[in-house]
């Protein structure tokens, strides 16, 4: 009887899923939760008048406008009640199969009153879904930041419809979150500290917001009908400060959706994070291009080596099995996807906090000793026990464990 006990307690842990905005023990420093409570809560907002791409009417050569639905799912600091628990789940959808991922946050909980902070907005992939980076969401949410996650009308996984609509809508549809939470969350959100984090598409629209158009010359133009995406420009948001684009869609060939020119218009620190052998976005005619060419922005490259274009979102559903299709859109061939995650929330950490808070001491965490990491050095005399410090610098990357910076590269370059 005892040992049936032990066998059930046992296959319970096994199967119980730690929530993904809960790092492991082999996290860098800056990757675990922070000191507050998290609240979740769902908004439905309507952008007025947009232009319905999809409906565009070769006779006429124009398309006509309609009101066009968003919803943005909200984490933020928040203040329990008695008994109130931070316990959520995200429905997911991989081909025609729904899963559940469990969150670390509590449903409409009260936000923090007397205090504004941060507001970050997350633009996930083509497809995929608001829940889709909430390893992220949640963590920085508990580390003093509103963050908001779009669903992107006709990207949305179970909901896609043509490309075009994507290509319009995508940094439109960042910047009009950004405006309306300014008013719907006025007293939660510092309005003059503004960052997007944009996965894939979501990176594409990220880099058109923080001021690169799509250049004259890109064959993107050829996509949208009516000339409707040469003719849009964003215009960037007062408070906009920031800007992270993991493996970001678009400058690879044969689209080079960014000239020089049109990168050069980027004045935001920006953090790129790819994986150099990205066959999706590319790398050194892709998101490497198009960092190297932003020259008016302090910029920042990370890169996972031999990772491919799943470097953004969370990690497959734990005890679900996937197909060769489901593994291909959510998992990476060699890096473990909670690694991945982990590192992320540590580097986008150290880079909102630099540039939002003003936190200096998140500096070195970026600009680290050596580009390659494995060229790191920890001596340490013979049988010494590892107790999973973390590095603070010099010959290995800060906030990294022993033997633990591994594979990854960054690379920062300062503005002209």
């Amino acid at each position: 009887m005892k040992l049936i006990t032990f066998a059930l307690v046992f296959s319970c842990c096994l199967n119980a899923q730690q929530p993904f905005s809960v790092p492991k023990s082999d996290a860098p420093q800056l990757a675990g939760q922070g000191s507050y409570a998290v609240g979740v809560t769902a908004l439905d907002l309507v952008h007025k008048d947009q232009v319905d791409i999809l409906k565009f009417d070769q006779a006429t050569g124009k398309a006509p406008l309609y009101d066009r639905p968003l919803k943005v799912e909200v984490w933020y600091p928040a203040t329990l009640a008695p008994g109130q628990t931070e316990q959520a789940t995200y429905e997911g959808l991989v081909g025609s199969t729904t899963y559940n991922t469990p969150g670390k946050a509590a449903r409409d909980a009260t936000p923090v009153k007397g205090q504004k902070f941060p507001l970050v907005v997350v633009s996930h992939g083509y497809p995929g879904s608001r829940f889709f980076l909430s390893y992220l969401t949640e963590n920085l949410a508990s580390k003093g930041y509103v963050v908001a996650a779009i669903d992107h009308t006709d990207s949305v996984v179970g909901a896609v419809r043509p490309f075009t609509s994507t290509l319009l809508n995508r940094s439109n549809d960042q910047l009009f979150v950004i405006d309306s939470l300014k008013k719907l969350l006025a007293g939660q959100v510092d309005e003059k500290k503004i960052a997007i984090v944009g996965y894939s598409m979501g990176g594409y629209g990220a880099l058109i917001s923080a001021g690169a158009p799509i250049s004259a010359s890109s064959a993107l133009n050829n996509f949208v009908p009516g000339g409707y995406l040469a003719k849009y420009k964003a215009l960037q948001p007062e408070g906009l400060k920031a800007v992270v684009a993991i493996a970001p869609w678009g400058e690879q060939p044969p689209f080079v959706a960014w000239d020089a020119d049109s990168l050069a218009g980027i004045h935001l620190p920006t953090l790129f994070i790819v994986g150099d052998h990205d066959d999706v976005a590319g790398y050194e005619n892709g998101p490497k291009r198009a960092m190297e060419l932003a020259v008016n922005s302090d910029r920042c490259l990370l890169v996972y080596e031999n990772a491919r274009h799943n470097t953004g979102g969370n990690p497959p559903p734990a005890g679900m099995a996937l197909d060769y299709k489901g593994e291909q859109s959510l998992d990476e061939p060699v890096w473990r996807k909670d690694r991945i995650a982990a590192i992320n929330q540590h580097f986008i950490t150290a880079f909102l906090d630099l540039y939002l808070k003003n936190d200096e001491s998140k500096r070195a965490f970026l600009h680290v000793p050596m580009t390659h990491s494995n060229d790191g050095k920890w001596l340490v005399a013979p049988n010494t026990p590892d107790d999973g410090a973390f590095s603070k610098g010099n010959d290995f990357w800060p906030g990294f464990q022993r033997r633990w910076a591994l594979g990854l590269e960054m690379t920062c370059l300062a503005s002209k």
